[in-house]
């Protein structure tokens, strides 16, 4: 039992050292990447649809967004983006958040 009590207790002191592996220790960096112009749709397309683009990809297609009901209002935009930012911690910025909402009810808003 003495013998089991001492390897358990070096696997934890090994484990729990500071000096792992490089690999272990290594921080990924952001990785870049361009989506080809057809994966953005032609209603996204304009000035203002590039803020949409440039934010929303990264985490989820722009066919989640315009595939969304028209009947909904400029608000339900403004919350859907508020709620993306603050639920789901989506890294956009306070003016893009403002930019996309707005973008997003003057074109798939209440027809």
């Amino acid at each position: 039992m003495t013998r089991g009590l001492f390897i358990f207790a070096s696997l934890v002191v090994a484990l729990a050292s500071p000096a792992l592996p490089v690999a272990a220790r290594h921080t990924p960096k952001p990785v870049t990447y361009h989506q080809p112009p057809d994966m953005i749709p032609a209603a996204l397309q304009d000035e203002p649809g590039q803020v949409v683009a440039a934010n929303c990809m990264a985490c989820h297609s722009l066919d989640y967004i315009t595939t969304q009901p028209r009947d909904k209002g400029a608000q339900f935009w403004r919350d859907e983006v508020t709620k993306m930012v603050n639920v789901y911690k989506a890294p956009i910025a306070p003016a893009d958040a403002d930019a996309i909402a707005t973008t997003l009810g003057r074109k798939f808003g209440a027809t």
